[in-house]
């Protein structure tokens, strides 16, 4: 944790945007304002450029334990932080699953050792994913760190299973993220796979006043159905991808889960946000071998891009302002985990990150400091570099 005082930047997150400095004193915010002056302090000159609070990621997958050949925890950090993001909330899809201590602490010692960015591992709803059983949620009752459970990758089938996971979830005060997917339509109609799971996640949040998680949302009845739910008072957040935004059907086939959708359900994910429905962006980040990829396997990568394809896509081309991007990608993720991050305000951590929201950036895969080269965004060109990302008042990245 060190001082750190940043000058001459333009200071923007979901509620400010004005040109100033910004002061980090044992890692947390000391002082905001204009011509700041201090003594026996490290001094960044901001030239000018945008400094917001670094990204949380609600959902992602860094493959420690189990399968190290597609990302660890030190690449995916390090994706994380070139990305701008400083929290992270990890997938329980690991192997073993992330069912018991064993696993859990295994990830959070990996984490704090290798201190790039804070990490939330997720725990699985049901004991190794099989979709029966809750009883290990026991264990951990009492840990204040797990902040949230999900079955991500599989989904929970057994409806019961899922309230009953509920339940314990609003008493543990743990958030539920739901991968909506029925598997009896998967190979059917992915779109009822979605649409059907996600009404009966929302019915059943609705009943045991759980707060639901709905992770990658991406049709157009989906987002419509999470809407009435709010409308009705449910205590349900979600999140959509960068890809989900970026890409329909007609420009690109790329196999992800759920599926690219078609331009009707992107205007309408697009609508949701600027109605304040969406409540935040989760990458998805999934990494896997070329081999993988040509076998079928779904996902792409997403920490190092989620930036300047959301500035692109939302900002310049659907004119959605600065703050509302910077309160999908940091302060309201950082609300849903619970993360003392997401605003440049006075004892937040000193977590931020310097974009320059000028400069064009070429997507190339080769550069990618994450394992995975997974990508269907190699080649485009999209606006808002990541220059700095600081965590504490460290800089943990400089491009």
């Amino acid at each position: 944790m060190s001082n750190l005082l940043i000058k001459n930047v333009n200071v923007v997150d979901a509620f400010q945007n004005f040109h100033g400095d910004v002061y980090v004193e044992n890692g947390r915010i000391k002082e905001i304002g204009q011509d700041l002056n201090k003594s026996n302090v490290e001094i960044i000159d901001g030239n000018n450029l945008t400094l917001m609070p670094s990204f949380i990621d609600t959902h992602a997958h860094f493959r420690e334990p189990g399968f190290t050949q597609k990302e660890d925890i030190d690449s995916g950090s390090k994706a994380a932080v070139k990305g701008g993001y400083t929290g992270v909330c990890l997938m329980a899809n690991t192997w073993p699953v992330c069912s018991n201590y064993e696993v859990l602490n295994a990830v959070r010692n990996r984490a704090k050792e290798v201190g790039l960015t804070d990490i939330h591992q997720c725990v699985s709803i049901t004991e190794n994913f099989k979709g029966s059983n809750i009883e290990h949620l026991n264990i951990f009752k009492d840990d204040k760190e797990v902040k949230a459970i999900s079955d991500d990758g599989v989904g929970v089938m057994d409806s019961s299973i899922m309230m009953k996971a509920m339940e314990v979830a609003r008493k543990n005060n743990w958030v539920v993220m739901s991968h909506a997917e029925d598997k009896t339509f998967s190979k059917i109609d992915m779109r009822m796979a979605e649409d059907l799971m996600t009404i009966r996640d929302l019915y059943l949040a609705k009943v045991t006043k759980a707060h639901l998680h709905m992770a990658h949302v991406s049709t157009v009845e989906s987002i419509n159905a999470i809407e009435r739910a709010k409308e009705e008072g449910v205590k349900v957040t979600c999140e959509v991808t960068p890809h989900h935004l970026a890409l329909d059907s007609s420009i690109s086939n790329y196999r992800v889960n759920p599926p690219i959708r078609e331009k009707e359900d992107v205007k309408t994910l697009i609508r949701a946000i600027r109605k304040g429905v969406v409540d935040c962006i989760g990458t998805d980040h999934a990494p896997h071998t070329e081999e993988d990829k040509k076998n079928g396997a779904p996902g792409m990568v997403g920490l190092e891009t989620a930036f300047s394809i959301c500035y692109t896509t939302l900002v310049k081309e659907n004119n959605i302002s600065l703050n509302k991007l910077s309160e999908l990608m940091s302060r309201n993720s950082a609300r849903i985990l619970g993360m003392n991050k997401g605003l440049i305000s006075v004892g937040k951590d000193g977590d931020m990150v310097l974009v320059d929201l000028n400069q064009r950036v070429t997507v190339d895969r080769e550069k990618f400091v994450s394992r995975g080269k997974n990508t269907p965004f190699h080649g485009r060109e999209y606006y808002g570099e990541v220059k700095m990302t600081i965590k504490g008042g460290n800089v943990v990245y400089k491009a």
